[in-house]
């Protein structure tokens, strides 16, 4: 149909804490969020790394220091739909989801949920625009079969 989406999702998992990592939830995940934003097209890079190559990143494109959970790049030029890239550290999903108790898994998808959301416009720098987004996180992991992942817990 012409008026379906139109998302080249790839999904590489470049350098992790030795774990196994299913592509596919990734690439549903960040689907499953562009499909609910009516993105109607979108060419999105997912790379899990380790936390030493996301620190590396963080250092260098925010200045920040140490591992993140995720970064966004919006590539987007002109209006043909959305290009972008995100990084995910698999270390620090890992270890999150051993703190919280949850499936390393649910915890890099709501990273990938996370990383989508924010590149499509949203942000949670106020208390109010992190609850939506942690809200509709968890809506999406839902309809994703994960149920909800943050839960309200006090990142």
């Amino acid at each position: 149909m012409d008026d379906d989406p139109s998302y080249d999702i790839r999904v590489a998992v470049v350098d992790h804490a030795a774990v196994l990592i299913d592509p596919a939830p990734v690439r549903q995940a960040v689907e499953k969020t562009l499909q609910r934003h009516s993105c109607p097209a979108a060419r999105i890079s997912v790379a899990v790394v380790g936390d030493t190559r996301i620190a590396e990143l963080n250092q260098r494109f925010l200045s920040h220091e140490g591992p993140t959970d995720v970064l966004t790049f919006n590539l987007t030029e002109g209006t043909n739909g959305l290009d972008a890239e995100i990084v995910i550290s698999a270390e620090t999903a890992h270890r999150q989801a051993q703190q919280r108790g949850h499936a390393m898994m649910d915890e890099l998808l709501l990273y990938a949920v996370h990383g989508t959301l924010h590149l499509l416009g949203m942000d949670d720098h106020s208390e109010e625009d992190a609850e939506t987004m942690h809200r509709l996180e968890d809506e999406i992991l839902s309809e994703l079969g994960r149920g909800p992942v943050y839960g309200g817990d006090n990142r």
